[in-house]
């Protein structure tokens, strides 16, 4: 235990990065305005000062549309149980993956009773507050309870200041098991890089059972891996296969990006035994702390991100 707190305050000392992480869990940035906040973080996490006057790369821009892009309806489009609705309407309920239970506003509520032998509880208003079953007979009820808790208590607004997650209520959902019997590691995500309606690369995770270890890597819209992908991944398996649906995703991708009409919106979709599931709306990747290798790519993709027509 002493080797422990040790080696916790060395690094406290010695890392910026794992201390502004301490303080920032402890509640000692609330104090700070949004701005003031993104301009310490950005820099001890990327490397390099924010410019919140002339963003150019790709993660300045996320800061700046975390600041001056607060459209009420983005509370609704980041709230897992609310988008739903959104969704049915823009692309049709066959999109949506079923909902099984919920939403409850206490763990407490969840008749379990109710639900399939497997699903899937989140929260509706952070991000990996998330527990999955396979098989309820097994399921370890204290276990989930731990999980979903610790995210009920959660406001994800305060880890990066995204904006549109900071009224969204605390609630539980269950949604139906997916399994794709062509994956091997979980389900894989397509991550559609869409500037205004405009669909431009889809980022591929690969592996999504273990995020921890899974595999990223970004191909172009005719199926060509582009020569770039993230600092922190391995890039998916030389011989992996986009979907033959790919065109299609690309599609459903334009479609909802079209009605969110914004400078930068990522649409996360799967494909499914051949069929096409919305998975979420995200309005600032990563927080916009993406490390992208090689680092140009940084510039390169914010080239792309018109912030001129951004309605403040």
């Amino acid at each position: 235990m002493i080797t422990k707190i040790l080696r916790m305050t060395k690094n406290f000392v010695t890392d910026p990065v794992i201390r502004f992480h301490y303080l920032k869990k402890l509640g000692l940035m609330n104090h700070l305005p949004d701005d003031k906040f993104l301009q310490k973080e950005f820099p001890i996490i990327m490397g390099y000062p924010l410019d919140l006057q002339s963003p150019k790369t790709f993660n300045e821009k996320i800061q700046w549309l975390k600041l001056h892009d607060r459209k009420p309806i983005y509370t609704e489009l980041v709230d897992k149980y609310e988008v739903r609705k959104h969704i049915e309407q823009w692309c049709g309920e066959d999109c949506l993956i079923p909902l099984v239970g919920g939403p409850w506003d206490r763990f407490e509520e969840i008749d379990f009773d109710k639900l399939p032998d497997r699903f899937v509880l989140k929260c509706t208003h952070n991000s990996g507050g998330i527990f999955i079953c396979t098989d309820k007979s097994r399921l370890d009820v204290e276990a989930a309870k731990a999980k979903i808790n610790a995210g009920m208590k959660e406001n994800f607004y305060w880890a990066h200041r995204e904006w549109a997650y900071k009224d969204v209520k605390p609630r539980i959902i269950a949604e139906a098991y997916m399994d794709d019997e062509n994956a091997t590691a979980g389900l894989t995500d397509y991550k559609f890089f869409c500037y205004g309606a405009t669909p431009k690369l889809v980022h591929v995770s690969d592996g999504m059972s273990d995020h921890s270890q899974c595999g990223i890597s970004y191909f172009d819209l005719e199926g060509n891996r582009l020569p770039f992908g993230r600092s922190n991944y391995p890039p998916v398996a030389d011989d992996f296969q986009l979907p033959s649906n790919l065109a299609q995703m690309t599609e459903v991708a334009a479609q909802i990006a079209k009605q969110v009409d914004r400078a930068f919106v990522r649409v996360d979709l799967y494909s499914i035994c051949g069929k096409i599931y919305f998975s979420e709306i995200t309005l600032f990747p990563s927080a916009g702390l993406l490390h992208f290798a090689p680092a140009e790519w940084d510039r390169k993709l914010g080239d792309w991100m018109d912030l001129s027509e951004v309605q403040e």
